[in-house]
């Protein structure tokens, strides 16, 4: 083992460390930001949409009919 620090080894490790915390923390921005933009655009297709098509709940005839046999 030689005396003399390798200095472009521990150089390289901390160019290495710096760039993956660059990368996270541009993967952090970049999903956020497509995020908000699929929460955007969810928002405008959802006030397109007719309401009685949205696939939400909706209390029909045999939804009813099944309320009042809970009720007996």
């Amino acid at each position: 083992m030689s005396a003399t620090p390798d200095t472009q080894r521990r150089r390289f490790l901390k160019v290495l460390g710096g760039g993956t915390i660059a990368a996270a923390g541009a993967a952090v921005v970049v999903s956020q930001t497509a995020q908000a933009t699929a929460e955007d655009n969810a928002d405008a297709s959802s006030a397109k949409r007719d309401p009685a098509s949205s696939g939400h709940y909706r209390e029909t005839e045999h939804v009813r009919a099944f309320y009042d046999s809970l009720r007996d």
